[in-house]
C-alpha cells in the first residue's frame, strides 16, 4: 500500500514538472498574499506587485488584428483564491448584462478550476465580461442541478463594472478584472479547503475578444484535437506556496 501511495505521489509530481498525455503543461506557484486585497479592479496592492505573472497566453482561431497580451496573476489566503487579469485591448466591447448570459460573445476572461488533480474532469467555471456580467458552471460528477451554478461569496470588479453596455472607444487601452473566490466552493473536490502549502490543483485562464478583435487565448495550451476551453486534460498545474494556518 505504501509503495502504491508513493508511486502515485511521484506520478503527480512528475506531471507537475511538465508533461501529461504527451502535452507540455505550464506550471505556476500561487503565492500567499502578503497583505489584504481590496476587490476594486485596480490590482495596486503590494501583494499583487509581488505576485509573478502566470506567463504568455496561446492564441487560437483565425481572427484579424493584433494578438493582444493578457497579464494574469494568482494569489491566495485562508479564505480565497484571488485572480487578477490586466487585458491589453484597443477595442473593448461588451453587451451581455444578464446573470449567466453568453458573456463569451463579449470581451471576456475566464478561469476554469479543477481542485482535485486525480479527477481533473471535475471543474468549475467563472466567466466575466468587461461590464461585470458573470456566468458560472459546475462541471462535476456530483452536480445534479441546472446547467448554471451559483457559487458562494464570490467578489469581483471590472474596469467597466455595472455599465449597461460597453461600446468601443478611441480611448480604449486596457481593462481589468479582479476576483476573490472563497475556497469553500470547492470543498466537494479539494483535498483541503483552504489548501495547504504544497497542494496541487489544475486550472486554465482564458480570454475571448469582442466585436472587432475576436482572438481567443489560454494560459495552458489546448492539446489537439481540443478546440474548446472545456478541455480539462489541457489545464495547467498550480501549487500553493507560503505559510498555512
Amino acid at each position: 500500500m505504501k509503495r502504491r501511495a508513493l508511486a502515485g505521489a511521484i506520478t503527480i509530481i512528475g506531471l507537475f514538472l511538465g508533461r501529461a498525455a504527451g502535452q507540455e503543461l505550464p506550471r505556476y506557484e500561487i503565492r500567499r498574499a502578503s497583505g489584504p486585497i481590496t476587490i476594486d479592479a485596480r490590482l495596486d496592492e503590494p501583494a499583487w506587485r509581488e505576485a509573478p505573472l502566470v506567463g504568455e497566453f496561446h492564441f487560437y482561431g483565425d481572427a484579424e488584428g493584433p494578438r493582444e497580451r493578457t497579464a494574469a496573476r494568482l494569489l491566495w489566503d485562508d479564505e480565497n483564491l484571488y485572480v487578477g487579469y490586466y487585458c491589453h485591448d484597443r477595442h473593448i466591447s461588451a453587451y451581455v448584462a444578464e446573470r449567466h448570459g453568453p458573456v463569451s460573445k463579449d470581451d471576456c476572461v475566464e478561469i476554469f478550476i479543477s481542485p482535485n488533480p486525480e479527477k481533473v474532469a471535475n471543474y468549475y467555471t467563472f466567466e466575466i465580461n468587461a461590464i461585470g456580467a458573470m456566468l458560472n458552471r459546475c462541471k462535476t460528477d456530483w452536480w445534479t442541478g441546472p446547467p448554471t451554478w451559483e457559487p458562494e461569496g464570490v467578489r469581483y470588479r471590472t474596469t467597466f463594472y455595472g455599465l449597461p453596455k460597453k461600446d468601443e472607444s478611441p480611448d480604449d487601452d486596457h481593462w481589468v478584472v479582479e476576483m476573490a473566490i472563497p475556497f469553500r466552493n470547492f470543498s466537494r473536490d479539494a483535498a483541503h479547503t483552504p489548501p495547504r502549502p504544497g497542494d496541487l490543483w489544475r486550472l486554465n485562464l482564458n480570454r475571448t475578444g469582442g466585436m472587432t478583435n475576436r482572438w481567443s487565448s489560454t494560459w495552458s495550451p489546448l492539446a489537439p484535437p481540443a478546440d474548446t476551453f472545456h478541455s480539462p486534460e489541457s489545464f495547467g498545474w498550480v501549487q500553493f506556496t507560503g505559510g498555512g494556518r
